[in-house]
Order: structure tokens, then sequence, then C-alpha cells
């Protein structure tokens, strides 16, 4: 296949003024070293992780447009107080989209990168909302022969994500775990993951139609939080399953303190001595998301054996190491179109991707309604 000598590219740049502007930029396709293979994008999904790299900390009620219709640029005002975060990204145009895959097209000299000419293949690394992307051939996934770029765009970050909740659910110690937002594609992924592999998982989801589609995957335990009894619901489900480790990707607001409440609520009930220090049986709570933008507020009415902290994907990666992250992996590309099969609400193209409206719609987030891009759309 020919290459052309440029292509698009998606950027997010940050101005001194407080502006965030996105555009579509023509950029040289470049030839890929000896280790290295030429990937035509040809599906890449619109992850919550892309959010605040695409937008940084910008209003998007703000967004206007202009440029093209082949090369549009969106434009978005940055809140001042918010511009002191921003300070890193000033002045850089930086691209987007953490995930994706393709065919190789044009690879190195190296005996893994002819490996891979002619093949499909999976990639994570940024830079993915382009046409073109040279990566290391290293850092690329072999699809099945029968897999489409589309069944292998999402290969890394939300199946490797769920798999590395139940990897660190049993290197913790823990027997059961916790997921919120969890009528989401990752969600999904993973109570497939704990039907197969036996792991009792507590599900928490915002609304009863989502509550209803878990139940239908054969979700046992399914607590909705817009249910006066939510609290109760959880507690019990927790008290069952004995969960004490959940991963919360909404952030902020109470969900994350609430949580740890009704663990030591489940954990007193077969307490069988009053200790004024609550339950010694460690609780832990990691957030891995930010879907809710409020801060993350609890009481603090859960005994001292409690834990709240961060977890993100390329650190525990990088604990567990290259040969179990090799593994991980493996199981991936395996069980691709069953556990790990990834559904999109919408198909779009780059061009798309800088439509005001479609923006408005991406930009929410919302549960059941994941974007897929089609760069040569």
């Amino acid at each position: 296949m020919t290459c052309p000598t440029h292509a698009l590219q998606l950027q997010s740049l940050v101005t001194a003024s407080g502006e965030l502007r996105l555009a579509l930029v023509d950029m040289p396709v470049p030839t890929p070293g000896p280790t290295e293979v030429l990937v035509r994008i040809e599906a890449t999904p619109i992850n919550p992780s892309d959010m605040g790299l695409l937008f940084g900390a910008a209003d998007l009620q703000t967004r206007v447009s202009s440029g093209t219709a082949s090369h549009p640029i969106v434009t978005m005002q940055i809140p001042e107080r918010a511009m002191k975060g921003m300070q890193g990204r000033v002045g850089q145009s930086l691209s987007v989209g953490n995930e994706g895959a393709g065919t190789v097209v044009a690879a190195g000299s190296s005996p893994a990168a002819q490996a891979l000419l002619g093949r499909k293949v999976a990639m994570v690394g940024g830079g993915m909302y382009a046409q073109y992307r040279c990566m290391e051939a290293s850092q690329c996934m072999s699809l099945p022969a029968d897999a489409t770029a589309a069944e292998g765009a999402s290969s890394f970050i939300n199946p490797l994500t769920a798999l590395g909740m139940v990897e660190t659910m049993r290197r913790e110690g823990h027997t059961a775990l916790v997921h919120t937002a969890a009528a989401s594609n990752l969600g999904q992924m993973l109570n497939r993951i704990c039907q197969k592999d036996q792991v009792a998982l507590v599900n928490i989801v915002r609304k009863p139609e989502q509550a209803a589609l878990l139940h239908g995957m054969g979700a046992k335990y399914v607590c909705d939080t817009s249910v006066p009894g939510f609290m109760d619901d959880l507690t019990h489900a927790l008290a069952e399953t004995g969960a004490t480790v959940a991963f919360d990707a909404t952030g902020g607001g109470p969900l994350a303190g609430q949580i740890l409440t009704c663990m030591e609520a489940a954990l007193n009930r077969t307490a069988t001595v009053y200790s004024r220090y609550g339950s010694t049986t460690h609780k832990q709570v990691y957030i891995y998301g930010g879907l809710d933008l409020r801060p993350t507020e609890f009481n603090r009415n859960f005994g001292f054996a409690w834990g709240l902290s961060g977890w993100l994907l390329t650190p525990f990666l990088q604990r567990v190491g290259a040969d179990r992250a090799q593994q991980l992996r493996e199981r991936v590309s395996a069980e691709l179109k069953s556990t790990f099969a990834s559904h999109y609400a919408h198909h779009i193209s780059l061009t798309d991707a800088l439509d005001l409206d479609v923006i408005g719609q991406y930009g929410q987030r919302a549960t059941g309604s994941k974007y897929l891009i089609n760069p040569h759309h």
C-alpha cells in the first residue's frame, strides 16, 4: 500500500490567554525505524481517560467552531481559576487518543517488525486520533486473523484495567470486589471476567435500566444509587460476598465514603467483640476515574482500618512485571470476541469528533454511549 506524505492528526492546545484549541492538523507520515511499524489506524475509541487530554479544564459550554470542513478548529474557554493546573500544557500541541487498531502498512528491518507487516494490530501509546501512527513493534498486539479493527480498538485500556482490578484484589488478599459505573463497557467486561473466574462482584449503578442490563447479563449483586434503600442494599451485598476492596470510576461526591461505610457495617454484622476503633479488617477503595468532578466527600465513620487512594493501569502493569503483563495481554487476545468484546453506540470520523453537537454528546461521558472514531471515514 502506498502511504501519503502527510495525514490528519487531532491535536489539543492550551494557549496562554486561557483558551483550549482542538484542531485537525496535517502531519508528515513517518518512516518506521528498524524496530518500528507504521499502522494505518482504522478504529480508535473515545475513552473517559482520553477526555482529560482532549478537553483539559475547558468549559465545554463555551465551544465555538471555525476552520474549514476538512480541517475544523474548535475553541473553548478555560476558567481563570483552572488555568493554574493547565500551565504545564501552555503552548504545546498534544496529540490525543490512548489506544486504537489498524493495519501495518510499512515495517522496519527487524524480524519482529517484519512479522507484523500486513497484519491487523492493536496499540496503546497515545496519538491514536490520527490516520497513521508509527509504533515500536513490541508495543503492538497482533489481532486474531478474523478480528476487525473495530473489535480490536479497545484491546488494552478497558480489558487490562478490568483484569488489573481482579489481579489487585487477589494480590492484596481480598476475596471479592466492588465496582462503580458498572454498566459501562469496562464494567460489563469485569462482569464477564468475574463470572468466568468465579469471583464475587458487587456492581454499583446509577439508573434502574443499568441495573436491568447487568441482571440480564447474569450479575447477581447490583446496587442502584438512585434507589432509596441503596445503602441497605449495598451493605447486604457486601455482607454476602465479603468484598473489602472497591474500584471507583466516579471519584467525586460521597460514593467512595458510602462504600467504606457499608463495608464497615457489613463486617460488624459478624463481629463478636466491640471495638471503638472499628473492624480490624482492612477496607480499601481505589479511585481510578473522575466521572464526578466534585470533591471526594466522606464521613469517617468506618473505623481506622481503611484506605482511599488512586489506581492507574500503567503503574499496575509496571508492578506486576513484563511476564505477567504479557500473560494478561495474551488472555485478552484469546477472548477478544467474548469476555473482552466492546460495543459502540456511535461510529464517527475525525471531522465528526470536532463537530460541536457531537462534542456535546460524547462530552457527557454517558454510560452506554461509547464512540468509536474511524480516521479514514
